[in-house]
């Protein structure tokens, strides 16, 4: 018995997401009274392997084919549910974004087991098996009993401490006999972005809605999420009129986040938005409708013109850093 851990790797390197899953599945190994275990698919150097360790994993598992050199869902969930079934792995984590939405359903069909999506806390019981989650778009939680022999669970991003040891992880190289048949996705070309921050990496954000009534008012808002090393973002509106662009949209229709500090700047808040930033831990919203849903959510909100509250918090904040 085992939890396996699914560990992405961005380019050959781990990102926050991959620690935060290892850090989670560790703490479930202990309350199962078992061992963790990373499984790393693609081509990763060993020293970066070894940092996995460092967040709690017993043994990683890599696997290095050219084959696998880019994500094909049925042939990942293929070698995924090998080394589960190999390892007698009784648990799989996964990340909630766009992968392990698009493996865990793959592997649940072939390990017949039930998926608990988007968890945001340790199990509340192991027996029976009783996950914790957000439903209703984050505005109510429910307790769902897994009772499959072999359970997923993917954890939404930003939810789970990384938790850093001293522990040092056996590296183990898995030969898997990859089926070329199976891999249909081809990537013809790649385009990456440089220079600006990845929003779903962000850990600060700075978001603009309609109340900045103008593509040309946005300046305040790209200087102040240069201050805090913060992302750039907006409401569905915005990105709809054309004056930011469509991948810094977030709301359920977009990019959903989680950032540890979320500005929301002139933006009314629609219960799509609100589904998008719901694992948010803090949000500042500035507005001047007092009545405007966006502060049922806030941590703190500013009942003002943004466009005079604006230049006195990024002084505020040049202030902060001088000193």
């Amino acid at each position: 018995m085992s939890v396996l851990i699914y560990t992405e790797n961005w380019g050959g390197k781990f990102k926050k997401l991959s620690y935060e899953l290892v850090s989670y599945g560790s703490k479930l190994a202990e309350m199962l009274n078992t061992n963790s275990i990373a499984l790393s698919i693609g081509d990763v150097d060993e020293s970066e392997l070894k940092t996995l360790g460092l967040y709690g994993a017993s043994k990683v598992i890599t696997v290095n084919d050219e084959k696998l050199a880019n994500l094909d869902s049925r042939a990942y969930s293929k070698v995924i549910s090998g080394v589960a079934e190999k390892e007698g792995a009784t648990v799989l984590v996964l990340a909630n974004n766009n992968t392990g939405k698009a493996l865990a359903p793959r592997l649940s069909v072939r390990l017949k087991a039930a998926v608990g999506a988007c968890v945001s806390k340790l199990p509340l019981d192991t027996e029976p098996f009783t996950i914790y989650k957000k439903v209703y778009s984050g505005n109510a939680f429910a307790r769902v009993a897994l009772k499959t022999d072999v359970k997923i669970i993917t954890l939404a991003q930003n939810s789970f401490e990384l938790i850093e040891t001293d522990n040092k992880a056996l590296i183990e190289n898995a030969e898997v006999d990859v089926d070329g048949s199976l891999i249909t996705t081809q990537v013809k070309d790649v385009q990456k972005q440089t220079g600006h921050l990845l929003l779903t990496d962000a850990e600060i954000v700075v978001s603009g809605g309609r109340g900045m009534k103008s593509p040309d008012n946005w300046a305040p808002i790209e200087e102040l999420a240069d201050l805090l090393g913060a992302a750039t973002a907006c409401s569905r509106p915005v990105s709809d009129e054309g004056w930011r662009p469509h991948n810094e949209h977030t709301g359920q229709t977009g990019k959903v986040i989680a950032p540890n500090l979320y500005f929301a700047i002139g933006i009314s808040g629609a219960i799509q938005h609100l589904a998008g930033i719901s694992s948010t831990k803090c949000i500042v919203a500035i507005n001047t409708d007092k009545d405007a849903p966006i502060f049922e959510a806030a941590t703190y909100g500013i009942i003002g013109d943004a466009h005079k509250v604006l230049p006195e918090l990024i002084s505020a904040v040049k202030q902060m850093k001088q000193s």
